[in-house]
C-alpha cells in the first residue's frame, strides 16, 4: 500500500521541486529502502544512487543527508552480497554521524549496527 503514495509524493516533488532538491532526493530514498525491503533491488539501487548523487551535490560529501543516503545504500549492498562496496559506504556513513552527531547518538548507533551487521555476514561466508 505504501509504495503507490511514495511514487506519488516522488513525482509531486519532482514536478513542484525538482529532480535535483533535497526533498526529491528524500522521495528517492523513501522509495529505495522500500524497494530494498521488498527485495527488488535493481530498483532499490537506482533510486538510492540517485538520492546518494543529489545529497552530494546540494549538501557535500560530509553532511549527515549524505550520509543517509550512503547508508541506505550499504544496507542494500549488504542484503545483495557486495559485501565491499556495502562496507565503503557504511564506513564512510560512520565516519560522518560520529563526526557530527558523536558516538552515542542514536542516528550514529543505527549506522554502526548496520557495519557490523555487515561484518557478522562477511564472517559467515
Amino acid at each position: 500500500e505504501a509504495e503507490p503514495l511514495f511514487i506519488q509524493a516522488l513525482e509531486i516533488k519532482k514536478q513542484q521541486l525538482g529532480v535535483n532538491h533535497p526533498d526529491t532526493a528524500q522521495s528517492l530514498n523513501n522509495l529505495g529502502e522500500l524497494y530494498t525491503e521488498q527485495g527488488k533491488y535493481k530498483e532499490a539501487e537506482l533510486l538510492l544512487t540517485q538520492g546518494l548523487e543529489i545529497r552530494k551535490q546540494q549538501f557535500g560529501e560530509n553532511h549527515l543527508e549524505t550520509a543517509a543516503s550512503l547508508d541506505g545504500l550499504g544496507v542494500l549492498y549488504t542484503k545483495q552480497g557486495k559485501y565491499d562496496q556495502a562496507e565503503t559506504l557504511l564506513t564512510q556513513a560512520l565516519e560522518i554521524v560520529q563526526r557530527v552527531l558523536g558516538s552515542e547518538h542514536p542516528n550514529t548507533l543505527t549506522v554502526r549496527e548496520n557495519l557490523e551487521n555487515l561484518r557478522r555476514k562477511q564472517q559467515q561466508k
